[in-house]
């Protein structure tokens, strides 16, 4: 596992952190994030082009790429309050899923195994699979809940006569036994799919999903309350997957199974915050940014910030632990800081 650079266009880092190689646990000893992209497409079912979302989400940001993002809502700095390294893209040929899974598996359980928290840049859903039971192969079979933003729920069984998709990895992940079926948690599904026989067989294995009808009538807060409290009970940690069509196409054009009526940008990224802020977040994917079919980058940054939000939640959610304190979000945000605007007296 060399560390491989970007698989299509320039070797940059995520927002400029430093580089790590995950041949070398030299190089990542003592890290508490690492970011790995995920460059690809290959189990698209519609539109492709998310084996270039890595780079895009690297890269997409108006700030200088120092290695540092202070948030203003959380008072924390995510790269710099959390040790945050960059191992590069793992490679993976989008004409072999099977292949490039299975590095990417032991890419991100490598990374698990020295205490860090991968944060995998996709590359489309397929990907979960991987991602999920990398850390699963650490910390148990069983032992970690999934919390998954998506408009799909990814449960299908044989699409376009394979096993292996975007549109199936949740169903692996629970037939694997990495993943409970019980301790599954998603928000945001909506639309035309699936078919009833696959929400048969999704109530069989006791998931919880919440569709946006359901999130309208009772309130996301509410909704994120109630998945909060399954996903921590008789588990070790959270793993967080982000699908970006979660958000409505006005939000997230660039991808490609866009499907109107889903959560705003805002919604997305409180949500991601306070999950992370709440939970013991062991795992995050971000995944579905398709550059070709974005505009403006809108879809881009958005899963810029997605990555960010979390990480300056989990650097807060250290920093309180740490202090024992707790973070009251309606502090202003200039409360506490000194008045600089009065003369010294003579």
């Amino acid at each position: 596992m060399t560390r491989y650079g970007a698989q299509f266009g320039p070797d940059i880092t995520y927002l400029g952190v430093d580089r790590c190689d995950l041949s070398d646990p030299a190089s990542f000893a003592g890290a508490d994030v690492v970011v790995l992209g995920a460059p690809f497409d290959g189990g698209t079912s519609h539109r492709p082009g998310t084996r270039f979302g890595p780079q895009a989400i690297r890269m997409t940001d108006y700030l200088v790429h120092d290695g540092s993002r202070p948030s203003l809502a959380l008072r924390t700095d995510g790269l710099r309050d959390l040790r945050v390294l960059d191992a590069g893209d793992v490679e993976m040929y989008s004409g072999d899923i099977e292949t490039a899974l299975g590095a990417l598996e032991a890419a991100v359980e490598t990374v698990a195994r020295s205490g860090a928290i991968p944060v995998v840049l996709g590359g489309d859903h397929s990907i979960a699979f991987a991602d999920a039971k990398g850390v699963a192969n650490v910390l148990g079979h069983g032992r970690v809940s999934m919390v998954h933003f998506d408009a799909h729920a990814d449960t299908g069984d044989i699409e376009f006569g394979s096993l292996w998709g975007h549109g199936q990895p949740m169903r692996r992940l629970i037939e694997s036994g990495a993943l409970r079926g019980d301790r599954f948690l998603q928000v945001g599904l909506r639309g035309y799919w699936p078919p009833p026989e696959t929400l048969d067989w999704m109530a069989a294995q006791r998931m919880r999903s919440y569709e946006m009808t359901e999130i309208g009538h009772r309130g996301l807060d509410a909704c994120l309350t109630e998945a909060s409290a399954i996903a921590n009970d008789e588990c070790d940690g959270v793993f967080l997957s982000v699908d970006i069509d979660v958000c409505d196409p006005g939000h997230a054009p660039g991808t490609g199974t866009p499907e109107p009526g889903g959560l705003t940008a805002r919604q997305l990224l409180d949500a991601v915050r306070r999950l992370c802020l709440e939970l013991p977040v062991v795992g995050v994917d971000v995944v579905e940014v398709s550059p070709p079919y974005d505009h403006a980058d809108i879809t881009a940054a958005l899963a810029n910030r997605v990555v960010l939000e979390a990480l300056s939640a989990i650097a807060r959610r250290r920093r309180d632990a740490r202090d024992g304190t707790r973070w009251d979000p309606s502090v202003p945000l200039l409360a506490n800081r000194p008045d600089t605007t009065q003369e010294n007296p003579s």
